[in-house]
């Protein structure tokens, strides 16, 4: 093998800590902005930017926006994810945290339909775009950050803090919402509503300093050095599709149930409980965010769990545990008792998503050589959005509408989607032992020893 030139050396020892504090707080922020539409999506668009239609379709169209910033992801995917296989990780970190940011703040400054007529829903489609483009390579880079930089045994440990970092914006944007809908209504839907929005000046340049400082990482330099500076194939992508076709296909099918009931049990779940069943909006946030501070334990957990069983059994338990929770989660909600509601949160976050999510981040990326990762992972995983989750609380809700107001088709829908991330994954390879930094046209078991040493 070539040698490393000096650039590509082994990092300080305090890069470990800035990484996991880069990728996380990084992950957070950004995702906190994301999630934040679609909190903002289930309890206000629906009323200030489509006010001339019923409440019912008022959501409907609210959540086809939330869905519209989904099919941007794929293109921001492709596009960032050249760059990162060519240019490096950290540059397209610091830019799709800047195209994220932007467009969650100007957000925050839309007028709405009382103001400006039909300009106030096409604004917030165009900024919905503006995120979509963003956040297609965002949770890519990061969780390749990660693991490029993680010791072999712990990889699964050190990618669970990519999604680690997405529960946290996740109970962010939860608790500003929680906090700003205690206002009178008037006031929430005039100005209070924008404040959560607005506060991301704060967060982006938080994150955009944690991330500039970070170096690149070794496994990425040290393909600069085996190729003389040519690190990707003309077009990254058909190179993937081409040299490892079931794992990309293994990792759009997977990413179906996750993504699908990422967004359908707390976007859609949401809106079920305050618009459908009358729970108050503080009640129905207050459960949501239970959820997400116990997903902050069981995310590590179910990614640790993943280094010492491989990857594929946690997230078959967590799509097969989908398929389990799709009735009762409506039984539960259906009490309208905080309690049970909170309890069908839980289970659904912290336990369904979480075994999913969780060990997900390191195994999408030992799927691919360096050369291609950032491509191959950023793409397909966005294209499963396309298809799972951004039009999961549009299509939860249309079924709702369509069964006159019972829930059981969206019980079915559940079903649909974990058994189809059960399969894929059950089709999958197992990866947990492979050596991520080799660049040949299937990634190679790195020992066979079931405990390989630390890189």
């Amino acid at each position: 093998m070539s040698s490393i030139p000096a650039a590509a050396a082994p990092p300080r020892e305090d890069a470990p800590l800035r990484v996991i504090l880069a990728s996380t707080i990084g992950s957070a922020l950004e995702w906190y902005d994301f999630f934040l539409y679609g909190t903002a999506a289930a309890l206000v668009f629906g009323e200030a930017f489509f006010p001339k239609f019923d409440p019912l379709v008022g959501t409907l169209l609210s959540f086809a926006t939330f869905g519209v910033g989904f099919f941007a992801r794929p293109f921001g995917g492709l596009f960032f994810g050249y760059l990162g296989d060519r240019h490096g990780r950290k540059p397209v970190l610091i830019a799709t945290l800047l195209l994220v940011g932007i467009g969650t703040v100007l957000i925050g400054c839309l007028p709405t339909y009382a103001m400006v007529g039909v300009w106030a829903p096409i604004g917030l489609v165009l900024l919905r775009l503006v995120q979509g483009f963003g956040a297609g390579a965002e949770y890519g880079g990061a969780v390749i950050m990660l693991v490029e930089y993680a010791p072999r045994r712990h990889r699964g440990l050190w990618g669970g803090f990519a999604p680690l970092g997405v529960s946290v914006g996740n109970l962010l944007a939860a608790g500003a919402f929680a906090a700003v809908s205690m206002l009178p209504h008037d006031q929430f839907m005039s100005w209070g509503w924008r404040v959560p929005f607005l506060l991301s000046i704060v967060l982006i340049l938080v994150g955009l300093y944690i991330r500039y400082r970070v170096m690149e990482t070794p496994v990425f330099l040290a393909a600069v050095a085996r190729r003389a500076g040519a690190t990707v194939a003309e077009n990254p992508l058909l190179d993937s599709v081409r040299r490892q076709p079931r794992n990309f296909l293994v990792l759009l099918g997977a990413r179906i149930a996750e993504n699908g009931l990422g967004y359908l049990f707390p976007v859609f779940g949401l809106a079920y409980v305050t618009n459908t069943l009358g729970v108050d909006k503080p009640a129905a946030l207050g459960a949501l965010m239970v959820a997400y501070v116990i997903e902050l334990f069981t995310i590590p957990a179910f990614s640790a769990l993943s280094d010492r069983i491989g990857r594929r059994p946690v997230y078959l338990f967590g799509a097969l545990s989908g398929i389990a929770l799709a009735f009762p989660f409506f039984w539960l909600v259906g009490t309208r008792e905080w309690i049970w509601i909170t309890v069908a949160f839980v289970l659904a976050r912290a336990i369904v998503i979480a075994a999913m999510f969780g060990p997900q981040a390191a195994y999408f990326a030992e799927l691919f050589a360096p050369s291609r990762r950032y491509s191959g992972f950023a793409f397909a995983r966005e294209l499963g959005s396309i298809v799972s989750g951004g039009p999961a609380p549009f299509v939860a809700t249309a079924l709702v509408a369509w069964a006159s107001g019972a829930w059981w088709p969206v019980a079915l829908y559940i079903v649909l989607l974990s058994g189809i991330t059960a399969f894929a994954v059950w089709c999958g390879p197992e990866t947990y032992r492979d050596d991520i930094a080799a660049d040949a046209d299937e990634c190679a078991p790195a020992v066979a020893s079931p405990r390989p040493a630390v890189a």
